[in-house]
């Protein structure tokens, strides 16, 4: 199967090209500091997972490249707070448009509606994705140690902190644990393989002795059962992104509250 990921990052170049275009980085830059100037409150994804008693990141995910539209019709407006007020410790908003159905704006439409950490989970290979989150009202963002040399990975870590954004540093199998070092509050073993999309939750069990203790980990996709869950949290785990397992259900919020009562 063609790897998808290599298809993304070469799309992602190009669009933030654009953007750049649209919104030079000073202009960006400049927005940003006033925003940081007025002192606007943050919040930690990081703390919130380890003082929560489940840890969910509920995601607000409208497609995938490998299934296609899995809540087309879905408004973050509605979901996301839905999920703030049934149990989830922190959120996700997938915000790329071409094979997620996301959006920046939709951080932007919720970040008035919620008090939860709130995590921009894009495909992140410049800088300027980390002033754009933060522009929106970002808390955290997603880097993906696939997509990045670890040069370039470190940069990107030391600029979103700059921000006072923290990072969910993820990684997918036992080449890319020189990364684990590098200064991201949280580590993530997606349980999805980003080129072939086959999911298998064994693999945060695999990776979980070989990642460092003072780290955060969180396990990413697959999960759909509160068992899975209590057997990560013995691993050491401490957060558990889910989004397509919510989504797909005709009430997100009612479903995670559902799965949480069960946990």
């Amino acid at each position: 199967m063609k790897d998808v990921l290599e298809e993304i990052v070469a799309w992602k170049r190009r669009e933030v090209a654009r953007q750049k275009y649209d919104l030079p980085g000073r202009e960006l830059h400049a927005i940003v500091e006033r925003m940081m100037m007025s002192g606007v409150e943050r919040h930690s994804m990081s703390c919130a997972l380890a003082a929560d008693a489940h840890g969910i990141i509920a995601e607000f995910k409208r497609r995938s490249p490998s299934k296609g539209w899995i809540h087309e019709k879905a408004l973050p407006e509605d979901v996301v707070p839905a999920y703030a007020a049934n149990g989830a410790a922190a959120l996700s908003i997938l915000t790329d448009d071409k094979y997620f159905g996301g959006s920046l704006s939709f951080i932007e439409r919720v970040r008035p509606l919620v008090s939860l950490p709130v995590m921009r989970k894009e495909f992140i290979i410049d800088e300027y994705q980390l002033f754009q989150a933060r522009r929106a009202g970002a808390d955290a963002v997603l880097l993906i140690a696939a997509d990045l040399k670890p040069a370039e990975c470190k940069s990107l870590i030391s600029v979103a902190h700059e921000l006072a954004l923290e990072v969910l540093l993820e990684l997918h199998d036992e080449s890319e644990l020189d990364y684990a070092d590098l200064d991201a509050e949280m580590i993530g073993i997606n349980n999805r393989h980003l080129g072939t999309f086959h999911t298998d939750v064994k693999h945060s069990y695999d990776m979980a002795g070989r990642l460092p203790k003072e780290k955060l980990w969180v396990s990413e996709s697959g999960i759909s059962n509160p068992d899975t869950i209590r057997g990560l949290r013995r691993a050491g785990y401490r957060g558990f992104l889910m989004g397509e397992y919510f989504m797909r259900a005709a009430n997100p919020g009612l479903a995670l509250r559902e799965f949480v009562l069960e946990l």
